[in-house]
């Protein structure tokens, strides 16, 4: 029988949820210079899929590699981790006195 192999798992922050099913997720790594040895961050943008469409903008998630579902998504999301502070806005239509 044939073993799966282990799903990629990372966390990262909702940058965007302005598509259906879908989220932009900013996703942080740590990489070292090769030449300098001081450990730089670097920030990949990945698409991921939200069933619910449950994530907002600033939630913290984790995301899971699986089969490609379009060009670009190659991520779900699979867990919420922390949601994001609710703010109260203003509409911006009101009319000044």
């Amino acid at each position: 029988m044939v073993e799966r192999r282990v799903r990629k798992e990372r966390d990262g922050l909702v940058i965007s949820n302005r598509m259906q099913k879908t989220v932009v997720i900013s996703v942080e790594r740590m990489v070292r210079h090769s030449k300098y040895g001081k450990y730089l961050k670097r920030r990949s943008r990945v698409k991921a899929h939200d069933e619910k469409n449950e994530c907002q903008i600033g939630d913290r998630v984790v995301i899971v590699e699986c089969r490609p579902l379009s060009r670009d998504k190659r991520w779900r999301v699979s867990r919420i981790l922390e949601r994001a502070a609710q703010t109260e806005t203003q509409p911006q239509n009101e009319a000044r006195p």
